[in-house]
């Protein structure tokens, strides 16, 4: 099974992340978090990335997506390519190449959870805190869901003490998470 929040940077993604393996491995399902690769990256990210950098993130996410899901039953993964690919599309314009083969890789996701931008972003020392930034990136995101028809669970804004509750109901009623825990 492959869980992934989804949205502009500084939302809570990687918090959700976190919560929602701990609770997984309570329950004893062998999980893994396939952390934000852009945090890696050798090249530019935020606005000062390129095509170059985008391309680079692209496949990191996707080789390790790979990788963790070779060794583990339940993948959750602090971004999925869709959000490497609105970067990459805010930064270069449409890639339609790259954008086809994102259509095409995206329905290895078993869940999206689509995080809300509340206009607040914390200083991490690495993600942008331009508002208005995130703002493009997020707004981009719900574009290609949209544009894709991508089925995705949209979380409250607002409601965030709720978020992980409402996040695990969701994963473990769906067909492939009640398998994990029989």
């Amino acid at each position: 099974m492959k869980v992934a929040f989804i949205g502009t940077h500084g939302v809570g993604k990687t918090t959700l992340c976190y919560e929602l393996a701990a609770a997984l491995k309570r329950e004893g399902v062998h999980v893994d978090i396939v952390k934000e690769v852009a945090r890696l990256s050798p090249l530019p990210i935020n606005q000062k990335t390129s095509l170059e950098a985008q391309t680079w993130i692209f496949l990191t996410q996707m080789a390790e997506e790979i990788r963790s899901g070779s060794q583990h039953d339940v993948l959750v993964c602090d971004r999925s390519v869709l959000d490497n690919y609105a970067y990459m599309m805010l930064a270069s314009g449409r890639q339609l190449p790259i954008e086809r083969f994102m259509h095409h890789w995206m329905k290895s996701y078993d869940l999206l959870f689509k995080v809300p931008f509340s206009g607040q972003l914390a200083a991490d020392g690495v993600r942008d805190t331009d508002a208005f930034f995130a703002q493009a990136v997020d707004q981009l995101v719900d574009r290609l869901l949209e544009e894709r028809s991508l089925p995705h669970e949209r979380l409250e804004p607002g409601a965030r003490s709720t978020w992980i509750e409402r996040v695990k109901q969701v994963v473990l009623n769906h067909p492939k998470g009640q398998k994990r825990l029989i």
